[in-house]
């Protein structure tokens, strides 16, 4: 059997990791065997479409290179890979249900179904359709169609017996008939419901394995008995847990219920994205948490998703983007740095080219975790001047002896201009000299240079980033911080 496996989103919204990670196992087993991915838009829920939708789960697949071999915009042997573009297909099928007794058309107004849960719900009787419509004569039925009465299709449930169905991580399921109602396949609006379209796209599209969120497990019966009445084989189940925030609750925008395109924007690297994304609900072993995208397609396998909630844990996912950027080639790094320094910079500031920036990446390259704490560690880089405030700059060291600090600036300033060259070792060397001259601790001299040159405590190293600095926008930096103390 060659595997074909389908992500198929609906344009409501950018992509959550919960769907991420559908589409991420999927395209992993496809991959691992030799199998074909296919990238479908379920979008016959107009009144829930989103304007850029669709744009927004190919730029995220695209980000994290989960490739697809059919879909709308490379297309294939099934197209159209749009479900509002298939509708005569749905429509042919519903209409051999109808035929051959297994559907039928409904007329029951809104009004009237809603009325009708109220009084199943003030009966303490579980809500669903109560079959009126089914009980109707083909002469009563013909009638309101030829007047053009709006009208849905519901399939017949069987009235009696049961449904199984085997998910391949959960076993076989069985429900029995009698709890579900007549459900909606096609609705008023001429627009099939999921649960047939995607009956019948998964059999037009040769589709063997369906990976979904194990909210859609509810509605398997009905497809089971859908596949049954269209005599059509279904494809293997696997319904997947879902994501749990830490707090084992569902997650919400304040935990976790984020777009993966924002995790794009706050700095998360791509690789870090899909290493964490398949160990929730899935693992190597018992210990080990950095595996590449090649170690994932080598030993990915559908039996070992865990049918239990996965947890999110973003600290986690911070530290294995950290371990991520740090095994990054150097040239690399300040590739992807590049776009979050210029989207930083006001317009004021120095351009940086992609030269200079590699020049900064090996003094950053472990001190941070995402794209985004760039910035603050080199944002002195950048600017003429950096704001420094008299106590800020002085610190625990020089707070009761300002002198000792506008003497020791004066000196350094005075040393490093008189430096044969510029490299991070002879500046260390004399700055490192001219502290033990003075009698100042290390800590107290080089922070007193920190502060005045960076503008900040926390900097990278200091004398390789005086280096890079320059010799000339050190010893400005340094004679403004000289001003700021007298």
């Amino acid at each position: 059997m060659t595997v074909r496996t389908r992500y198929a989103p609906s344009p409501t919204g950018a992509p959550q990791l919960g769907n991420i990670r559908t589409a991420l196992f999927g395209w992993l087993f496809a991959r691992g065997s030799d199998g074909t991915f296919i990238l479908r838009i379920e979008d016959t829920d107009q009144a829930r479409a989103v304007e850029g939708g669709i744009q927004q789960q190919y730029e995220a697949l695209r980000w994290l290179g989960l490739n697809w071999d059919e879909g709308p915009d490379v297309g294939g042997p099934h197209a159209p890979y749009v479900q509002s573009q298939r509708l005569d297909l749905y429509r042919q099928a519903a209409e051999r249900l109808v035929a051959e007794g297994n559907a039928y058309p409904c007329f029951c107004t809104v009004q009237r179904l809603d009325d009708l849960r109220k009084q199943q719900v003030a009966a303490k009787q579980p809500p669903g359709y109560d079959r009126l419509c089914r009980g109707l004569s083909a002469e009563e039925r013909e009638r309101r169609l030829s007047a053009g009465e709006s009208h849905v299709i519901r399939f017949a449930v069987p009235l009696s017996g049961e449904v199984t169905f085997h998910d391949l991580i959960r076993g076989d399921v069985t429900v029995q008939n009698g709890t579900l109602d007549d459900f909606v396949i096609i609705k008023s609006d001429g627009y099939p419901t999921y649960h047939l379209a995607v009956v019948v796209d998964d059999h037009a599209m040769e589709i063997t394995h369906v990976l979904r969120g194990e909210e859609w497990l509810p509605s398997a019966p009905r497809h089971q008995l859908l596949h049954k009445a269209l005599g059509i084989e279904p494809p293997v189940f696997v319904h997947m847990s879902v994501i749990l925030g830490p707090d084992r609750k569902k997650l919400s925008k304040r935990l976790g219920a984020t777009s993966v395109l924002e995790y794009r924007d706050a700095g998360y690297l791509p690789e870090a994205i899909i290493n964490f994304l398949a160990l929730i609900g899935w693992s190597l072993d018992d210990k080990t948490e950095i595996i590449n995208r090649q170690q994932l397609l080598e030993n990915f396998r559908l039996e070992d998703i865990s049918p239990s909630p996965g947890i999110l844990d973003s600290e986690k996912l911070r530290w294995m983007n950290g371990e991520y950027i740090r095994a990054l080639p150097e040239d690399d790094l300040a590739e992807r740095i590049l776009p979050f320094l210029l989207e930083e910079l006001p317009e004021t500031a120095r351009k940086p080219d992609l030269e200079f920036v590699k020049r900064i990446v090996p003094l950053i390259q472990t001190r941070i975790e995402v794209l985004t704490d760039v910035w603050n560690l080199t944002a002195f880089f950048f600017t003429e001047d950096v704001f420094l405030a008299p106590g800020d700059l002085l610190g625990k060291r020089f707070q009761d002896d300002q002198a000792a600090a506008l003497m020791a600036l004066q000196t350094a300033e005075r040393k490093l201009a008189e430096l044969d060259s510029w490299t991070a070792t002879v500046i260390e060397e004399a700055l490192r000299a001219l502290g033990d001259e003075l009698g100042l601790k290390p800590r107290d001299f080089f922070g007193l240079i920190r502060m005045g040159v960076t503008g900040s405590a926390v900097s990278p190293p200091l004398f390789e980033s005086l280096e890079v600095l320059g010799r000339e926008p050190t010893l400005e930096r340094l004679a403004s911080a000289r001003e700021v103390l007298s």
